[in-house]
Formats: C-alpha cells, sequence, structure tokens
C-alpha cells in the first residue's frame, strides 16, 4: 500500500462532498438521526413481558399467585389457556416468552403443607432476555412463598415453615442461556445487509461519475435487464457469504442447527434478493457515490442492527418504534434465522415471514426498474 496515492484519494473524496451539499447535509444528518434511533430504540430494561398462565387448579389459591403476575409490570399477562402446548405453540410463533404452568394439585399442595410447584417455560432463543425474566419470575414466586409461610406462622404459632412454592424450571431451545446461539443467527442477517445494500448502493451511481452509464444505455439492454444483471454478480458474493457464516456459525461456535436446510437457504435467498434491490434503488435515486453509500448504511444496516429484534427486543420499544420495524425485511429475517437455527421450525410456522420477504423482493424490484426507466428517459 502506498501512503501518498491513499492519501491522494481522501483527499479527493473529501473535497467532493464539500462541493455536494446534499453529501454534506447527510453526513451532519447522520449522526443526528443514530442518537435518535438510539434515543428511543435502544433499552437495557427488560419490562411486559408477554406472559401466558395455564392454571390448570383454578382455585383460590392459584388466582391469589396469578393475580401476583398480573399486578407486577414486569410481566403483560396476554392470554390464559387450558393445555400446556398451546404455550410451546405460543412461543414458536413468537407470541410470548415466559409461560406459567400451574398444575391441578396446587392448593391440595398448599393446605396439606407440602411443595407446590409451579412450571415456568421460558423461550431461551433470547438468552439475555430470558435470563432476566427468569430472574423476575423467581423473585416473585419467592415473596409469594415468603407471604404464605407468614401467613401459615400466623395461624399455627411460632415454628418453622416449610417452603409452600417451588419453581420447577424449563428452557426451551437454549438450555444453557449462551448468548452466541442467538448472536450468530442474527449476524447473518447484518452480514447479509452490509454486503447487499451498501455495495449495490454504489454500481449504478458509479457508472454515472465515470460516464459509463451513456455507453450502456446505448446498447439495446433494458432497465430491468441492468438491475437483474447487476444483482446477480452481487448475489453470487451474498450467497458465498451466507454458507461461510453459517458453516462458521454451526462448525466454530456450536450454534444448533434444527431446522430445514433447504428451507433456510430459500429464505435467505430472498431475503439477499430484496437487499440487493434496495441498494440498486438507493443507486439509482442517489448521483453520487458518497450520496448513495450514506443512504445505503441509514436504510439498511443501521435498521438492520437496531430494529430487527437481533440486538435489543422489540417488545421494549415504544409502540411507534414498533410500528416502524414491520417495514424492514431484517425483523422477518431475524425471526427466520432464529426459528429455523434454535426452534427447528420451518415452512408451517413461518409462511408469514417468507411471505413478506417474497412481496418486498418484488416490490423494490419493481421500484428500481421503474426508477431507472425514469433517469434513461
Amino acid at each position: 500500500m502506498n501512503a501518498r496515492r491513499t492519501w491522494a484519494v481522501a483527499r479527493k473524496e473529501f473535497l467532493h462532498i464539500l462541493r455536494d451539499p446534499r453529501s454534506l447535509v447527510m453526513a451532519l444528518a447522520l449522526p443526528l438521526l443514530m442518537l435518535v434511533l438510539f434515543g428511543f430504540a435502544l433499552t437495557l430494561d427488560i419490562d411486559r413481558i408477554p406472559t401466558i398462565i395455564c392454571d390448570g387448579d383454578r382455585t383460590p389459591e392459584s388466582r391469589d399467585l396469578i393475580s401476583r403476575f398480573q399486578g407486577s409490570r414486569y410481566f403483560q399477562i396476554v392470554s390464559f389457556v387450558d393445555d400446556s402446548r398451546a404455550i410451546e405453540d405460543a412461543i414458536n410463533r413468537n407470541q410470548c416468552l415466559l409461560g406459567i404452568v400451574i398444575l391441578d394439585d396446587f392448593a391440595g399442595h398448599l393446605l396439606s403443607g407440602h411443595e407446590a410447584q409451579v412450571q415456568l417455560l421460558l423461550d431461551g432463543s433470547d438468552s439475555n432476555t430470558a435470563s432476566i425474566a427468569l430472574g423476575y419470575a423467581r423473585s416473585l414466586l419467592q415473596e409469594h412463598d415468603v407471604a404464605l409461610r407468614n401467613e401459615t406462622q400466623n395461624r399455627r404459632g411460632a415454628g418453622s415453615v416449610s417452603a409452600a412454592v417451588r419453581p420447577s424450571l424449563r428452557i426451551w431451545y437454549n438450555p444453557d442461556l449462551k448468548s452466541k446461539n442467538y448472536i450468530v443467527p442474527g449476524l447473518i442477517a447484518v452480514i447479509l445487509m452490509i454486503i447487499a445494500a451498501l455495495l449495490t448502493s454504489l454500481t449504478i451511481a458509479r457508472e454515472w461519475e465515470m460516464g459509463t452509464m451513456e455507453q450502456l444505455i446505448s446498447t439495446p439492454v433494458r432497465p430491468a435487464e441492468i438491475v437483474l444483471g447487476k444483482m446477480a454478480a452481487f448475489f453470487a458474493l451474498g450467497a458465498v457469504d451466507m454458507i461461510v457464516a453459517i458453516v462458521v456459525g454451526v462448525g466454530i461456535f456450536r450454534v444448533p442447527l434444527r431446522g430445514s436446510i433447504l428451507f433456510l437457504g430459500i429464505t435467505s435467498g430472498l431475503f439477499l434478493t430484496g437487499a440487493l434491490f434496495w441498494g440498486i434503488l438507493i443507486s439509482t435515486v442517489a448521483r453520487t457515490q458518497v450520496l448513495a453509500y450514506q443512504l445505503g448504511a441509514v436504510t439498511s444496516f443501521l435498521p438492520a442492527f437496531l430494529l430487527s429484534g437481533f440486538v435489543f427486543s422489540i417488545a421494549n420499544m415504544p409502540p411507534v418504534i414498533q410500528a416502524v420495524t414491520h417495514i424492514f425485511p431484517a425483523r422477518y429475517y431475524v425471526a427466520i434465522l432464529t426459528g429455523v437455527f434454535l426452534r427447528g421450525v420451518g415452512a408451517q410456522v413461518l409462511w408469514s415471514e417468507a411471505a413478506f420477504l417474497l412481496i418486498y423482493a418484488v416490490f423494490v424490484f419493481l421500484a428500481a426498474t421503474r426508477k431507472l426507466k425514469q433517469k434513461v428517459a
């Protein structure tokens, strides 16, 4: 590497930014936009944990325990079910994080002075959130246990009282709560988004800057063929990155891959195609590579990292930010990755996420083709 040539390129790019007011405004607005995203979307506070309760006892004693969960700000009771298998289905569909199963002999054990078990069913896909939710649930059960002990002592008089409630813990999909089992699949989405959107966002803008787009337009090639042709080269690169990431995740980090590899490959291809088309759409809108790169970073990488649920739970974001996350494909792809890797589910559960990726790819392709036609005209 030659330092003089490197400095010459850096100086040229700096002068180009100063001469392009739009790029300069984007460079100044980007930190503000990041500050807003970090301020609203990022939070380490875990509350309003989606919880489903299965009360098999249906007694005043079980309802007293349920009322404690209902009165806690850390838990949000989304529904009551009659069968614990409904909790497993809800966890597979990302409808709850915690399931509480009260057995049918709960009150009988309490009244007879024996331990009464309460099952806690946790989704361990997000190990950090699951660990915090487990701590909250155990703390609440311990408080309820102390209250029952005191009540029993008041009835019987002084003396030791054995534990009244003992939680029986089961953690699904990630029993050891290893964060890498959740982080590594999420990184695949971020890596594909970086390779796809940021690289393709420069391709057509570079053609316009270099003056070669006029030569390409003079050929019989149509705008749709230009978009597909440019996408194909980067798709091959993205596919290699995807395979390498999966092999490294499973082989080196020992992340379990329990679902269908075929379904994972198809949905990854859909996500990669949509991200590539989005980068090309940005490239047709922007006239400079600097502006195209900045737009690509703001509209692809940052949402994939912050608003996809990869690092920070979407359920803990403000309602407005939660609504915004629905328009970003990374949210659905991260759900597919965690579902296939950790839960072993496939198209029967994740078909809606896969359908969104397909619709998104087609929509962005049509938008990029139409915008390129306007540029050519």
